[in-house]
């Protein structure tokens, strides 16, 4: 009813001359922008929270995906700086803890210099009511039996496998940004894998045993085995010329031959220790990814020269 009589009264005023029509224009044209400016904010908020739920959801999914079942694990602690370390008495390993599924590692740093951590950027870590890392006062102790105190920290794990930020402040007073992955966590009092760093560099020969696959291709065993100061690189030869290449540990390896079965130079990072290997088979009407579970067995291994 209001609305009929405003528009009445707009048309009279309009046969009169135009009294008021400009300002009644103006008036509907800023109500006009209002509304419009109002309805992008709110699209803008919308939005905005539409992208901060995605955020949140994938954080957390990548989270769950990286628990690990509640216990005590030996996992390697890296960094993106050869200024900020782990004490070379750890040789890069440390002790994650999982409680009610929150990891937790414990690091044992190389001095005394790094006084707090935190985990994020720099710039948060700055901020007023940042809530800091606080150091422990542990000690470590060198292959050659000489001890040293250092400065350590207990660093929540958002997720392993991948890097995550981890910012520190030193003596000098200023926060940095460090990117940090902690990685291979392995549950103590799980079968201790064969010390490569014990056998003498050359060339051997191990037998194998591999699982996955529908069984029609096999790696030809013994295989060839290099060792050179502790690393091994074993020669894989496939019973198979379909296969144009592998995976391991994320790294991708072809063929070092032409002609015949299919064989790979790739890296052996323990022995008695299920590793997994992908090979890509090219026998089926497309490429097709076959994921493979291998054991080098240390009680096989036999210098390749002297049988022995």
């Amino acid at each position: 009813m209001n609305k009929i009589i405003i528009v009445g009264g707009l048309s009279a005023c309009l046969l009169l001359g135009g009294c008021g029509a400009g300002q009644a224009a103006d008036a509907t044209s800023a109500e006009s922008t209002v509304v419009a400016q109002e309805s992008t904010a709110a699209q803008a908020e919308s939005a905005e929270a539409i992208a901060g739920t995605t955020e949140a959801a994938a954080t957390e999914t990548a989270q769950n995906e990286a628990q690990l079942p509640d216990g005590v694990y030996t996992a390697e602690f890296s960094t993106d700086s050869s200024m900020f370390h782990v004490s070379e008495a750890c040789d890069g390993k440390e002790t994650l803890t999982v409680k009610d599924g929150v990891m937790t590692i414990h690091i044992s740093l190389g001095s005394k210099k790094i006084l707090n951590l935190y985990p994020g950027l720099a710039e948060d870590a700055a901020k007023d009511g940042a809530v800091l890392l606080e150091p422990t006062t542990d000690t470590v102790t060198y292959s050659d039996g000489m001890t040293e105190e250092v400065y350590g920290f207990d660093v929540p794990v958002p997720v392993i496998g991948e890097e995550f930020n981890l910012a520190l402040i030193g003596t000098k007073g200023k926060w940095y940004d460090h990117k940090v992955k902690v990685s291979d966590p392995v549950a103590e009092g799980a079968a201790d894998t064969f010390d490569l760093s014990a056998v003498e560099d050359g060339s051997y020969t191990i037998e194998l045993t591999m699982e996955g696959g529908s069984g029609r291709a096999s790696i030809q065993s013994p295989a060839q085995l290099a060792i050179a100061d502790g690393a091994a690189t074993a020669i894989l030869e496939w019973s198979s010329p379909n296969y144009d290449y592998m995976l391991v540990n994320g790294e991708k390896y072809l063929p070092v031959n032409t002609e015949g079965n299919s064989v790979f130079e790739v890296p052996v990072e323990a022995l008695d220790a299920p590793l997994t290997m992908i090979g890509d088979t090219v026998a089926m009407s497309t490429p097709h990814e076959v994921e493979y579970t291998v054991t080098f067995h240390s009680e096989t291994l036999e210098s390749a020269e002297s049988g022995k």
